[in-house]
């Protein structure tokens, strides 16, 4: 099959189901998702498509949201690499803010249990990981709790982030683009604790695989001038690189 013909199907399969993998559709199709890719991209630019996190939903759905299953499930490799690389920047028996978010929530799993740190979270999965760790001093923001993501937001999680000041905040997102686009999630609550985290902390830490470059969601809560470090996978083209870098913020690939 051709390229055009596969972007054809691709297209109908997305506007009858209401999303697509990459995956998936190289399994389909038996090709590379590195090949499925360039097929979605191809339909964003043509405003067919719109990519989100491990595929694309049809034009002009910009509150689709996988739930925490699916994005646990996707790109596991290089969110594994990412919450690795992430450990060098725990401060040394300082505070840390930790977001909702499957690569955020791998970080977690990955913090020795000896460590010694303080701990805000509003995301319950996070906070059950380190629960049993005797050396964090873990504090749990609550609020309204979406399903969706098992993550506290609204007024009292809002109210909580405005009375503390942590060395570092570890940053999620469903989305980023280097121009006015910037850091977007589907959400409105969701971006409102994420923009509140954000100004708790001294240093953000954007944590978040290259497959989310170019995705830009309803809710937008910052901008790379907001961010410190992007800790990304080496599938992140090197001019989304320049860019972000331009921006101020300092770009790791794993």
């Amino acid at each position: 099959m051709c390229a055009p013909e596969r972007r054809h199907e691709i297209l109908r399969l997305a506007r009858e189901a209401g999303s697509v993998d990459v995956l998936s559709l190289a399994d389909r199709f038996q090709v590379t998702a590195e090949t499925v890719r360039r097929d979605l991209t191809a339909l964003d630019r043509s405003g067919l498509l719109r990519r989100v996190h491990g595929g694309a939903i049809p034009a002009g759905r910009l509150d689709f949201e996988p739930d925490l299953t699916e994005r646990e499930a996707t790109a596991a490799d290089e969110k594994h690499r990412i919450a690795a690389a992430a450990l060098t920047e725990l401060p040394d028996g300082g505070s840390v803010v930790l977001d909702a978010g499957s690569t955020i929530a791998r970080l977690a799993a990955a913090i020795p249990v000896d460590v010694a740190l303080t701990v805000v979270t509003h995301a319950l999965p996070v906070a059950a990981r380190l629960a049993d760790h005797t050396g964090i001093d873990l504090h749990l923001v609550g609020g309204r709790v979406r399903h969706r993501t098992r993550a506290a937001v609204d007024a009292w999680a809002l109210r909580a982030y405005a009375e503390i000041r942590a060395d570092v905040l570890f940053l999620a997102t469903n989305g980023f683009t280097e121009a006015e686009g910037g850091l977007t999630t589907p959400d409105l609550g969701e971006a409102a604790v994420k923009r509140a985290a954000m100004t708790a902390a001294r240093r953000v830490v954007l944590l978040a695989d290259s497959a989310k470059a170019g995705q830009e969601h309803f809710a937008r809560f910052g901008s790379f001038a907001d961010v410190d470090l992007l800790i990304t996978d080496t599938g992140l083209a090197p001019a989304d690189k320049a860019s972000i870098e331009a921006a101020g913020t300092e770009v790791v690939l794993v």
